[in-house]
Parts: structure tokens; C-alpha cells; sequence
């Protein structure tokens, strides 16, 4: 399949939010929130505690009704065209409903007839989720990870363009996730689906996500590309390891200055983001011309997503936000 290039799918908006707002017992829980999602990316939606992620989804989806603003996909309004906007919408919030006393074939079965969906893309949907060799087998024997798989494969089962997924790896150990991101970044990047997905896991965000947007206090922060992320949280230094025969001769010849730390082989070096690439530059041929060995250089990759939501929110994540 082709892959979808995410400039491309710039031009082909699915999801589309304008001024979005929400009062739930005359709190006010959304504040003009304004998004875009497109074909062909997987889209992060993250937030602190309260911050209004769920509320946003469940509005999207129809769970609960908007007080101002218009959200649409693929062009339908859903106040206005609401059957026409949810036949491009799949979705899990919160948990996958499932009967545990059937097997996951005769779940989208079943799905499949309250739909009016032919059988076939039973077999499509569970080729897509990787779970033909126990779709058989009854649910009550699946893992949670099969049981979230399950659940993507019902929600793929009528071809949506937009799958919305609230918190989907809960409770999956590292390889179910691991299982889940994969199968959501084919989706998108080779079936042109515009994927949605909240999550607390900022470091699976980071691996699964082209673009983020983040949300505090009911209001978006804004959202960003991951290379815009990085370029946002860069900051003043830039630092470098050097692996090298003998660090501390290495630290000497460059006279010692501030911003060298020396353990072993290893030099560590902080430049300024400036002027980092010509300084790494003459200092690799100063150690070259003092005789000092180099067996490798690698900047250091200290921004992460957690770097730039902290920066932008104030608030700190451990890893994690909720």
C-alpha cells in the first residue's frame, strides 16, 4: 500500500473543530477549543487531570451534546448531518463493549447485523487488528491487549475515515502496546485513516504520534508536530558525548572550560544551541590535532514530548498525564 505523507493529508481535513465550548452543572469544561485532524496521521490528544480531553471526545462522538462552536467530519456538521458525520466515525471511549460468552467472531458478527454490514468485513477487520489465529476462541480467553485489538476491529468494521481511541493502551504490558501502535500507525500511514487517541502515556505518545495537541484548564494550548515540539524545547545548550581514548586528556586539551565533564572515556559536552554544529566541529579537530583519538560523537537527545508539555502547561507529568 501507499503510504499517506502527512503534507499530503493537510488537504484532506476529517476531523474539524471551531470554537467549542461545554458547560456540564454550570461549570464551564471547554473554552473555544479549536482543533484540525487530517487523513493519514495519527493525532495525540493530551492533557492534565481534568483538563476537558474526554468531554472534547465524547462531544465528537456524540455522547453528549455541544453548547457553542460547530465540529464536523469529513464536512458533515453533526448537529446538522449527524448520521452522514458518525457513518465516517469509529470509536472507543473509555472501555471496548464486548460479550465475554462469545467468541470475537461471533461479536462482529453481531455487530455486523445491528449495523446491516456484510460478513466479509469481518475477516478484513481482523486481518487488519492481527487476530485471526484466536478470533475464534471465546473473549472471556483473550488478554486485555486481544480484547482492546477486538474492539479496534469492530470499530473498523464499516470503513470509518476517523477512529477516535479514548486511553487505549490501559492496563496492555509493553508488548500489547507495542502491538496496538503498530496497528494504528498502518492505519494511518497506509489506509489514509485519520487516527485519534488520547492517553496519559506520554513516552507512547511520542512513539505512536505525528502531531499532538494539547489541552489545559478546558482551553488548547495549541498543536504541534513532534520536530516542532523538539524545536520548541530545544532551549540555550546543546550537548554532545564524546567517546574517546582518554577523556581526561581530552577535557585538558581543551583547556579544561566550563561545560566539560570527563568519566572515563567519555566526554561530555554542553555547547551553545547557537553555535553547537561549528563548535562540535573545531573541537573534534582540536582533539584530532592534539592527538586524542575519537571513536564516536552523538548528540544528546534530552527534549521529549514530557519536556514540551511541561514547558507549555506548567504542569508536571512524571510520564504520565491523566
Amino acid at each position: 500500500m501507499k503510504e499517506v505523507s502527512l503534507l499530503d493529508s493537510k488537504k484532506n481535513v476529517v476531523l474539524s473543530i471551531k470554537g467549542l465550548s461545554k458547560t456540564i452543572k454550570k461549570k464551564q469544561i471547554l473554552h473555544n477549543i479549536d482543533m484540525e485532524c487530517y487523513a493519514g496521521e495519527v493525532f495525540g490528544f493530551l492533557g492534565p487531570n481534568g483538563a476537558g480531553k474526554t468531554t472534547t471526545i465524547k462531544t465528537v462522538v456524540g455522547l453528549l451534546m455541544l453548547d457553542e462552536g460547530e465540529v464536523s467530519v469529513c464536512g458533515h456538521d453533526i448537529t446538522k448531518e449527524f448520521e452522514d458525520a458518525m457513518a465516517n466515525v469509529g470509536g472507543i471511549v473509555e472501555n471496548p463493549e464486548v460479550y465475554k460468552y462469545m467468541t470475537g467472531r461471533e461479536n462482529l458478527k453481531q455487530y455486523a447485523r445491528m449495523r446491516g454490514l456484510s460478513l466479509e468485513e469481518i475477516d478484513k477487520a481482523v486481518e487488519a487488528v492481527k487476530l485471526s489465529n484466536r478470533i475464534n476462541d471465546k473473549v472471556s480467553k483473550y488478554s486485555l491487549g486481544m480484547r482492546q485489538r477486538l474492539g479496534v476491529a469492530q470499530a473498523l468494521m464499516h470503513k470509518p475515515r476517523l477512529l477516535i481511541l479514548d486511553e487505549p493502551t490501559n492496563g496492555l504490558d509493553p508488548q500489547g502496546i507495542k502491538e496496538l501502535r503498530d496497528i494504528l500507525k498502518q492505519l494511518a500511514h497506509e489506509d489514509g485513516v485519520c487516527v485519534v487517541v488520547s492517553s496519559h502515556l506520554m513516552s507512547e505518545m511520542e512513539l505512536m504520534c505525528d502531531r499532538v495537541g494539547i489541552i489545559a484548564n478546558g482551553s488548547m494550548i495549541g498543536t504541534y508536530t513532534m520536530e516542532e515540539i523538539v524545536s520548541r524545547s530545544k532551549g540555550k545548550y546543546s550537548e554532545y558525548t564524546i567517546e574517546t581514548d582518554d577523556a581526561e586528556a581530552a577535557k585538558a586539551a581543551l583547556g579544561g572550560s566550563a561545560g566539560l565533564i570527563a568519566q572515563g572515556t567519555t566526554l561530555f559536552l554542553r555547547l551553545n544551541s547557537m553555535s553547537a554544529k561549528a563548535d562540535i566541529a573545531a573541537t573534534i579537530k582540536n582533539l584530532v590535532n592534539n592527538g586524542i583519538n575519537i571513536y564516536s560523537v552523538h548528540p544528546k537527545e534530552s527534549v521529549s514530548l514530557e519536556d514540551a508539555f511541561i514547558e507549555l502547561t506548567g504542569t508536571e507529568g512524571d510520564g504520565q498525564i491523566v
